[in-house]
């Protein structure tokens, strides 16, 4: 099969876009039928002159929107029926996607590509018992009814109460509770950023913290990060240029599991004061550490940091409970933007996960969380030792994930394709770019997999490592021709 797109190298689209873009439009007017296969790859990316990692991200952008579906050592299959005819072109109307479509893992691999806490841990019958207890309770009925946009005032009491407690809150700081950490993200650009503004991020970072700040058409600079944090001399150059906001992950960052020392806590609040620029604190792993602390908090550093967390990785994600600290006023304007967004967060979730906190459930639920962790990273620790010798690490010490850097050879975007072959999946560092490709790194999220399928998987990976970098060997070696 001959495909012959109209790619603009000179375009701001990428191309991985602009291809997936041509692909998706011949599947819909019936240029490409259900079941027609798609050239692999490889072969694409050498007809078209492009890096086969372009044409994989293209095929991952089709693959999640359903238009192909691929089959592990068959290829990849048209399985979209052609659109019926519009007197709308719907693509004149809907605006580009702002990050990369991660394909899902076909089923039964090893997945190391999902940053999520065990569902075997899930303490359900506990939970079960919170929620009846609140369904009996009197109180209830006014629970089914439109709540405050701020959140359920005895959370918010809770919340804010053990904030001050721990050192990093005061009395003239307020509390918003929100829809996961992502909406508090959301919702603090609405109210912080324009058009325009200079926002810096660490790079690699979680894409749904950058879609946010670019939907916003906000500026990205990317500040490198590494095992102690952000790269001091990268955020003073950003903050020389203007950047008016920071936003980091200082405890067990995603997608690298680093974590930043306490010295470089104190020196990042300071330069960020002095700067005159707003510091954002994601705080949502630090309830993951394996150790006796994370370390202190930015917010307790500086009062005017405003921090965010949620109860998504210590207990339960798909309940969508997070919340926003930071100052009176802050707190004011993000409650507007709140209201107009969605009115206001489930008041039965916020009931039932407020009595499970206040029972001791989730104290309890948090030290077996802990001690499997520790457990996990162990066997992490032990299973890259063994297999991943060729490869560069920093093992966590907490949290759901770990970052791996590649021999300068691979290229991680097109190891995946190998890896799934071989029964594992990971994500590449390409879906975790802001100002540099990381093409060579890749993201290991191992909280979710119990231990046996995180030794068995890294081994799957240092083989297919190993095999890449065998076969590249044998190129390179391999006697030229003689004509």
């Amino acid at each position: 099969m001959q495909l012959r797109p109209s790619l603009d190298t000179g375009s701001d689209t990428p191309l991985y876009r602009q291809l997936g873009s041509w692909l998706q439009n011949l599947i819909d007017t019936g240029g490409l039928n259900s079941g027609d296969r798609l050239p692999p790859t490889r072969e694409l990316a050498g007809q078209l002159g492009l890096n086969r990692t372009t044409v994989s991200a293209a095929y991952a952008i089709l693959e999640s929107s359903g238009h192909i579906k691929g089959a592990v050592g068959r290829g990849s299959f048209v399985c979209h029926a052609p659109l019926a005819p519009s007197f709308l072109d719907w693509s004149r109307f809907l605006a580009p996607a702002l990050s990369p479509a991660v394909a899902s893992a076909p089923a039964g691999l090893i997945n190391f590509s999902n940053s999520r806490p065990p569902e075997d841990l899930f303490p359900v019958d506990e939970f079960r018992e919170c929620c009846a207890e609140v369904l009996r309770d009197s109180a209830l009925t006014p629970l089914m009814q439109i709540g405050s946009p701020s959140g359920l005032e005895p959370l918010r009491e809770y919340l804010l109460q053990g904030a001050i407690a721990e050192g990093y809150a005061s009395s003239a700081d307020g509390i918003l509770i929100t829809n996961g950490c992502q909406q508090a993200i959301d919702l603090l650009r609405r109210a912080l950023v324009r058009p325009g503004d200079k926002v810096a991020l660490e790079d690699p970072v979680y894409p749904g913290l950058k879609s946010v700040f670019l939907e916003a058409g906000a500026q990205i600079i990317g500040i490198p990060v590494g095992p102690r944090g952000l790269d001091p001399d990268a955020l003073s150059r950003a903050l020389q240029a203007g950047v008016r906001l920071v936003v980091v992950t200082p405890s067990f960052q995603n997608p690298t599991g680093f974590t930043m020392p306490a010295e470089a806590r104190a020196a990042l609040t300071t330069m960020v004061r002095q700067a005159g620029a707003v510091l954002i604190e994601n705080d949502m792993y630090s309830s993951l550490a394996w150790g006796t602390t994370a370390g202190p908090r930015l917010k307790s550093l500086d009062p005017h940091t405003i921090c965010i967390g949620s109860f998504s990785k210590i207990a339960f994600p798909g309940l969508r409970v997070g919340w926003v600290i930071a100052p009176r006023a802050v707190i004011a304007r993000l409650t507007e933007w709140k209201q107009l967004s969605d009115l206001h967060t489930d008041q039965l979730s916020q009931a039932f996960l407020l009595r499970f906190a206040t029972s001791g459930r989730l104290a309890a639920h948090q030290k077996k969380a802990i001690v499997a962790g520790r457990e996990k990273g162990k066997a992490l620790a032990l299973a890259c030792r063994t297999h991943l010798a060729e490869c560069r690490y920093t093992l966590p010490e907490g949290g759901l994930n770990m970052w791996v850097e590649l021999p300068a050879a691979l290229d991680a975007g097109a190891l995946r394709g190998l890896a799934q072959q071989a029964g594992v999946d990971f994500l590449p560092g390409r879906y975790f770019a802001v100002s540099r490709p990381h093409d060579s790194g890749f993201r290991l999220s191992f909280g979710g997999l119990p231990v046996d399928q995180i030794r068995r998987g890294v081994e799957l990976l240092g083989g297919v490592i190993r095999g890449a970098l065998d076969s590249r060997r044998n190129v390179v070696a391999m006697p030229q021709a003689i004509i």
